[in-house]
C-alpha cells in the first residue's frame, strides 16, 4: 500500500531530509586519505545525535540479511556497489567511495547517497560519478504528477545504458515515509508509461546504481551485506528522497 503524505507530513520529511544532507556533507568533508570507514560512520552518528534524530540503518535486518546492519552509513569502496559495512579500512588516494545515509526525525525518514573520489580522481571514475548524478537528475525530472513509475525507471536506465554502464539487477529505489522502505519499488530501468501513476503526496527514494564494467551482475560478499561487481570494476551510487507535488518534484534531502 502506498501512503499519500499530507503537505504537513512533507514538511516534516523535509526536516528529516535536511539532517541526511548535513550528515552526508560532514562525511564528505571528513573523508581524506588515511581516514577509516569507521571514523566516517562516527561523523554521521554525531550529526544524528546533534539533531536528535535516529538511524533507520542501524540494527536494520531485512529478510536477506544474516545479521542486523551494524552502522549508520553504508560505505562502499571501489568495486563495492552498495551496502558496504564501515570497518577499519583506511582510504587510499584515488579510492571511489559511495556513502548511503538515512535519518529518522519525529517519526519520518529520509534517505540519500553520494559518490566521490578521495584524493586524485581517475578520469573514468569522474565520468562514472557524473553519470550516476545525471541519471539521478533524469529520474527526478520524470517524477511529476501524471507520469508513472516506469517513466522514472526509463529516464534513469536511458542515461546509464547510453554511457555503457551496467545496472545491478533487481536493485533500485523505493517509497519512503514513516519507514525507510515502503511501497512502491522504483526500478532503475523500465518502460515509459507503465506502472503506478504518480500523485501529489507520494514520496520516493530515487537511487541509480551504476557498474562501470557494463555488466548487471554482482555477488554478495561474505559479510552478507556488501554487493560487489563480479569483474572487479568500480561502481557508483546516487540517491535523493523526492516528493511528488503539483508544483513539480521536490528534493527533500538537500541542505
Amino acid at each position: 500500500m502506498v501512503e499519500i503524505k499530507t503537505d504537513q507530513s512533507l514538511e516534516a520529511m523535509r526536516e528529516a531530509g535536511r539532517v541526511v544532507a548535513q550528515g552526508l556533507t560532514a562525511v564528505r568533508e571528513a573523508a581524506h586519505i588515511g581516514s577509516t570507514l569507521r571514523e566516517l560512520d562516527e561523523v554521521a552518528h554525531e550529526v544524528l545525535r546533534e539533531a536528535g534524530a535516529s538511524s533507520p540503518f542501524l540494527h536494520y535486518k531485512p529478510a536477506f540479511a544474516p545479521t542486523p546492519f551494524p552502522a549508520v552509513i553504508c560505505a562502499s569502496v571501489n568495486d563495492a556497489i552498495v551496502h558496504g559495512i564501515p570497518d577499519d579500512y583506511r582510504l587510499h588516494d584515488g579510492d571511489l567511495v559511495s556513502i548511503d545515509f538515512g535519518a529518522k526525525l519525529d517519526g519520518w525518514a529520509g534517505d540519500s547517497a553520494i559518490s566521490f573520489t578521495v584524493g586524485t580522481p581517475r578520469p573514468e571514475d569522474t565520468r562514472l560519478v557524473e553519470t550516476a548524478f545525471a541519471a539521478l537528475d533524469a529520474g527526478i525530472a520524470a517524477a511529476t504528477v501524471g507520469n508513472r513509475i516506469g517513466d522514472i525507471a526509463h529516464a534513469i536506465g536511458t542515461v546509464c545504458r547510453k554511457a555503457g554502464y551496467g545496472i545491478p539487477e533487481g536493485f533500485g529505489g523505493h517509497g519512503i515515509g514513516r519507514q525507510m522502505h515502503e511501497d512502491p519499488s522504483v526500478p532503475n530501468e523500465g518502460r515509459p508509461g507503465r506502472g503506478m501513476a504518480l500523485k501529489h503526496g507520494m514520496v520516493l527514494a530515487i537511487e541509480p546504481m551504476l557498474i562501470s564494467g557494463g555488466t548487471d551482475r554482482y555477488y554478495e560478499d561474505r559479510d552478507g551485506w556488501t554487493l560487489r561487481t563480479v569483474d572487479g570494476s568500480r561502481a557508483a551510487h546516487a540517491e535523493h528522497t523526492v516528493a511528488i507535488t503539483d508544483d513539480g518534484p521536490r528534493i527533500l534531502t538537500v541542505l
